[in-house]
């Protein structure tokens, strides 16, 4: 890991690198335990998409996990332009299936909530790391 000012963005990179691993290994693992977590009881129709969106996760985990053994400013800019990405993406597709569905849980919903946290604390990394360093 880097020191100083990039301190703050590598532990962001490593904490989301958790959390992409831990959602990856549990939508291959088990499909219907996480379905069932985001959509309150609701039952599975199919394990297939459960288990591509894991594979998926699984991929991006790997580049974060690589990514924290750089010191290439745009690389570790990339790496939080794709989180920005993934849950700007994910925060679309979960408002849609809730106005297609209706269905709405208090897991949906924290899900949602998490997901413009996600994006705000991403975007605002990616622009601090981009920034110049000030004089001193």
């Amino acid at each position: 890991m880097t020191t100083g000012r990039y301190t703050a963005p590598r532990v962001w990179q490593f904490a989301s690198a958790v959390l992409f691993s831990g959602i990856a290994i549990m939508a291959l693992a088990f499909p219907d335990q996480l379905y069932d977590a985001v959509f309150d009881g609701a039952q599975v129709t199919s394990k297939t998409p459960i288990r591509l969106y894991g594979g998926a996760l699984l991929s991006i985990s790997l580049i974060m996990w690589n990514a924290l053994y750089t010191a290439e400013k745009v690389i570790i800019r990339w790496t939080l332009l794709t989180e920005a990405c993934y849950f700007g993406v994910q925060f679309l597709v979960v408002t849609a299936t809730l106005a297609e569905t209706g269905l709405v849980s208090l897991g949906i919903l924290l899900l949602l909530a998490s997901r413009l946290l996600f994006v705000a604390i991403s975007v605002y990394y990616y622009y601090q790391v981009g920034r110049k360093p000030k004089k001193v």
